[in-house]
């Protein structure tokens, strides 16, 4: 799913690389790793199915456990804005960043073959590649796995694959199923329009038409009306979550623009085919290997609340937890930031002390 205005801005990538590493079980564990902790900072293409892919990863200590992010989009990698965004958790975690196969750094490297398509399954296999690579180099048994809109069906897939691979899955704006999703946002905008007499965003909504939508073009108009309703209630963005200079490049700007239109096209699909149409997470069971925890933002239009919460109730799993933000809707907040934080460091920091 698309991120915040703010997030918009992020249409960037890295120019200059760092050696490459390779996924494989020849990998040594990290310098910093051996003997004594030390700090972590990388920033690297590391080859994950059988392509070049970004990764950075920050921490204060080697000795922290690894939590790997899967962003939004797909196509907006959260790297340009994580040491804004998230560089206070470096002091108890190991913050890993992924630019996924088409998009952001990763696009511009290894860019795909003219008709090559995205799918579910094939970025979870990258994933969970990443996810295993991720636990030898820093000598863990496990990682913390972590996503967010796109990112949290992509984690739920990879959590439910490998969960040998993860101390727990934490979801943030949880997209659950691609039908019930857009059905259950589009009868709460429509009805936020109606009750606000606003009329531009009737004709909008009316002119797309109900859900599902064969027209790509479709998406993004709910998501401007989206964005439109979710700021009248929710907290703005912090002004300092702004993107590193080392990714604001002329070259990065067009890798990234280049990978988020790619990386959209193969999510909604030219007809309303895409990966999101094959979203539908209850089919893949409700049985999990590994604690869950979701954090959802109340005025959420776009993976609405209610639609998480029922698949919320229906999940078994060693330990589960649920937190609604107050102030925040689908994009990212400090608000958010500070709930994702609060339950990694209350719920899930100590399942990495039992394993």
């Amino acid at each position: 799913m698309k991120k915040a205005a703010m997030l918009g801005a992020l249409c960037i990538a890295l120019a200059n690389v760092a050696p490459m590493a390779h996924a494989n079980s020849d990998v040594p564990l990290a310098a910093a790793c051996k003997g004594k902790p030390g700090k972590v900072d990388s920033a690297e293409f590391i080859r994950i199915g059988g392509i070049e892919q970004w990764v950075t990863a920050k921490g204060d200590s080697c000795a922290n456990p690894v939590v790997l992010f899967i962003s939004g989009g797909p196509g907006n990698p959260l790297s340009p804005l994580s040491d804004a965004m998230y560089g206070a958790w470096s002091k108890d975690f190991i913050v890993v960043q992924w630019d996924q196969r088409g998009a952001g750094m990763t696009y511009g490297r290894s860019p795909p073959a003219e008709g090559e398509t995205l799918t579910i399954e094939k970025m979870a296999q990258d994933g969970n590649e990443l996810a295993e690579y991720l636990a030898h180099r820093y000598g863990k048994p496990k990682v913390i796995l972590w996503g967010s809109s796109w990112g949290s069906i992509l984690g739920v897939y990879m959590a439910k694959a490998r969960p040998d691979l993860f101390y727990a899955y934490v979801g943030t704006s949880q997209v659950v199923n691609s039908l019930e999703n857009q059905a259950e946002s589009y009868k709460q905008l429509m009805a936020l329009a109606l009750a606000a007499h606003d009329q531009p965003s009737l004709d909008v909504l009316k002119q797309v038409g109900t859900p599902p939508w064969t027209d790509p073009r479709s998406f993004g108009k709910v998501r401007r009306v989206i964005r439109a309703y979710e700021a009248k209630v929710t907290t703005p963005p912090p002004a300092h979550w702004t993107i590193a200079p080392e990714y604001a490049t002329p070259k990065a700007q067009e890798d990234y623009t280049n990978g988020e239109d790619y990386s959209f096209i193969n999510f909604v699909g030219l007809h309303g085919d895409g990966m999101l149409a094959h979203a539908n997470l209850p089919a893949l069971g409700t049985e999990f290997a590994i604690p869950v925890f979701l954090i959802e933002g109340k005025h959420d239009l776009l993976a609405t609340t209610d639609v998480a919460r029922r698949y919320y109730d229906q999940i078994k799993a060693p330990e589960k937890g649920w937190v609604l933000v107050e102030h925040a809707g689908h994009d990212p907040n400090q608000d958010v930031v500070d709930a994702e934080y609060k339950v990694l460091r209350e719920r899930v920091l100590p399942l990495t002390r039992k394993n």
